[in-house]
């Protein structure tokens, strides 16, 4: 079994990359203390460092091991002091993946150390994340936890790119649903997502993209139905894809993940209302693709 000694500090950074002082003022802020032998679940959002709630951060400041997934941003890992120990336990397509499991021992192992334990997850923890899963190990191993919520990718993501999730012309209601499906098991309730005047959010979708078009409009969607493609929400690199439910699978070639399918009216607001765009870029971010 792996022990605490293959993670090693990282080493100091020079003076230049230390925290400014303000934002461990702004930390501090926070009267909740994160208590040796504990571990935090927090949701670090989908990537805009700034809507970390004061509580996520304080915490990630007092921790002294941190658990972390890809989906966690640079810029929202650049705010974690130097001294910290960082584990990376991401799951991620094509690239080596701590089996969760694995997580789950980590996690009881630093607590049972002493440690004051983060285990940051991007988007909510609760959605799509697991969450709950690591905390009903902590809990069977007498293990004292929090959970810190964040920002789900739906919500966040949407919000950048300018498309409200309910809408009271467009949509009465609004699903999230994982599109990591199993292709000989899918169990999912099609008839009830192809329902009209909702807006369905789909998380992890990419690779099923076809298959999910193919079911939403097998189901009763209409094939004209605007749709959107989210590539890193709310981050200075997001790109919006636009187009019909009956160009998802084209669109989904021109995307990475993470990203977000997004399906329903209210998308047609995202030219109108799309607000966001990076420092570094004049125009809108928000792309059509030909298809």
């Amino acid at each position: 079994m792996d022990t605490i000694k293959l993670f090693p500090n990282r080493k100091q950074e020079s003076s230049a990359n230390e925290q400014d002082s303000s934002l461990v003022a702004f930390s501090h802020a926070a009267k909740s203390q994160l208590k040796a032998g504990s571990v935090a679940l927090i949701g670090a959002g989908p990537g805009d460092a700034e809507l970390l709630t004061i509580k996520a951060l304080s915490y990630l400041q007092q921790a002294d091991v941190v658990l972390y997934d890809y989906l966690v941003s640079e810029d929202i890992m650049a705010l974690i002091p130097s001294s910290t120990i960082l584990v990376c336990v991401g799951k991620k397509a094509g690239h080596h993946s701590v089996p969760q499991h694995k997580t789950n021992q980590l996690l009881v192992d630093f607590a049972n150390q002493g440690h004051k334990v983060a285990r940051i997850k991007g988007g909510d923890p609760f959605i799509f994340g697991r969450g709950g899963e690591e905390l009903e190990v902590l809990a069977e191993a007498g293990i004292q936890f929090e959970v810190i919520p964040g920002i789900t990718s739906a919500a966040g993501a949407t919000a950048y790119a300018g498309i409200p999730l309910t809408h009271r012309d467009y949509a009465q209601s609004a699903m999230f649903v994982t599109g990591h499906l199993k292709s000989d098991d899918d169990q999912m309730d099609w008839a009830t997502l192809a329902r009209g005047q909702q807006t369905l959010v789909i998380y992890m979708g990419l690779m099923k993209s076809s298959h999910i078009q193919e079911q939403l409009i097998k189901h009763g969607r209409s094939s004209t139905t605007p749709l959107a493609i989210i590539e890193r929400g709310t981050q200075k690199q997001q790109k919006v894809l636009l187009g019909q439910l009956s160009d998802l699978s084209t669109l989904a070639e021109h995307a990475q993940s993470p990203s977000l399918i997004v399906v329903g009216e209210v998308v047609q607001l995202a030219t109108k209302l799309n607000w966001f765009q990076s420092e570094n870029q004049v125009t809108q971010q928000t792309q059509k693709v030909a298809v």
